[in-house]
């Protein structure tokens, strides 16, 4: 590695994670030699379903409306980007174009030059390597190339936040790309929408727990994680061994998934998830809001996003009526009975995730979780869009993960 690759991966690191001094601190768990990412660790116990044989209305009744996490299988069997997406061609296509890899503590977009990253990616010892998450790829007339190399799965086309516009929508795509023991951290996804993470390269580690798990109960504390409570690795070392013993309450006993190559996970809106990359990974990630999920969307994102709401309601009124007519007959005061991820505070102390957090806007997925490691210091109340939110969605710079 010459000496420019190693000045900008440290300008890099130093802006993403500022909270870690030196190198020392990058590796003082020595994870990148104790940490087993062994796939023998997993349970690996979620149902798998072909998606060649599953009609879009049996996905609905199976999985959606019973908010049932599955792992489909063939939905990128059509792909060009499982012969795309490989280290080497993506370096060598997007060698000078940047990609988002972090924020720094005012919240601006940490990216690195894919030469540089992939130069990192392959050499890398640190506990909780910095991970590429970009969602803002589809806008640039470069990268938005990785458009054309995959195509939404037809389970996950009902895209009802493409009504308030693409300015204004919260972002919802994410180019996905990271070393081993890189992830996202625990979390909830966005306004109670679902996500869908088709894995084309690696192997991803997931943990899943329904939503009425208590937040002290799987959330790592500043006294357990110190400087990288929020890490997914963190959380692998210190709370999944917790799940494993005999006083761990059984109906929160989490749910597991060997993610391989080729395979896409579905997580329901509400579902709390961890993810840890076991090898170098590539993947794809979406969240969205559809005909089945939108009466808890609709009641989230009028808590969280008020203004926004007014102005999708505009045009569902104007395109969609009948998803207006839905939306009127959303109690509002009533609990939706999915949790929010407040993660104002990561500490134990904060509201349990059993009960709804609706008027705060969250920011979470394996497309948005990247935001919860230092969301906690920075959220803006009362922007000039009129929403209280986390400044990830006001101004649309979603936190970088180590997913």
């Amino acid at each position: 590695m010459n000496h420019k690759s190693k000045k900008r991966i440290k300008e890099a690191k130093r802006s993403a994670r500022p909270e870690l001094k030196d190198s020392v601190d990058w590796t003082k768990h020595d994870y990148s030699e104790h940490f087993d990412l062994s796939h023998r660790t997993v349970k690996d116990n979620v149902e798998r379903s072909d998606s060649l044989q599953l009609s879009p209305e049996d996905f609905i009744e199976r999985y959606e409306k019973p908010y049932k996490p599955v792992v489909l299988l063939n939905c990128q069997h059509n792909w060009p980007a499982r012969e795309k997406w490989t280290l080497e061609r993506l370096k060598r296509k997007y060698r000078n174009q940047k990609f988002k890899c972090g924020e720094d503590n005012d919240g601006y977009s940490v990216k690195m030059k894919m030469k540089y990253y992939v130069e990192y990616l392959e050499s890398t010892r640190d506990d909780s390597p910095l991970y590429i998450f970009d969602s803002s790829f589809g806008e640039h007339a470069k990268r938005r190339k990785l458009l054309e190399d995959y195509e939404v799965p037809i389970f996950f086309q009902d895209d009802l936040f493409q009504y308030a516009g693409e300015k204004r929508r919260p972002p919802y795509r994410w180019f996905v790309m990271g070393p081993a023991r890189s992830g996202t951290g625990i979390h909830i996804d966005p306004l109670g929408t679902s996500a869908w993470n088709a894995l084309v390269h690696g192997h991803k580690r997931w943990c899943l727990f329904p939503t009425h798990t208590p937040r002290e109960l799987i959330k790592v504390t500043r006294e357990d994680g110190g400087n990288q409570q929020d890490e997914a690795i963190t959380w692998f070392t210190v709370i999944y061994p917790r799940t494993q013993q005999s006083n761990w309450p059984p109906e929160f006993k989490p749910l597991e998934i060997l993610q391989k190559p080729g395979e896409t996970v579905f997580v329901p809106g509400g579902w709390w998830h961890v993810v840890l990359n076991l090898d170098t990974t590539i993947a794809v990630t979406q969240n969205f809001a559809s005909t089945t999920n939108f009466p808890i969307v609709w009641h989230k994102t009028v808590r969280g996003r008020p203004k926004l709401s007014r102005k999708w309601y505009r045009i569902l009124k104007q395109e969609h009526p009948e998803l207006a007519a839905l939306a009127d007959a959303v109690d509002l005061q009533e609990s939706t009975g999915i949790a929010s991820d407040s993660s104002s505070d990561s500490s134990s102390s904060s509201s349990s995730s059993s009960s709804d957090s609706d008027s705060e806007c969250e920011s979470g997925s394996e497309g948005d979780a990247m935001t919860h490691r230092r969301k906690k210091r920075r959220t803006c109340s009362m922007m000039g869009n009129g929403d209280s939110t986390t400044q990830d969605d006001c101004v649309n710079k979603e936190r970088s993960s180590s997913r």
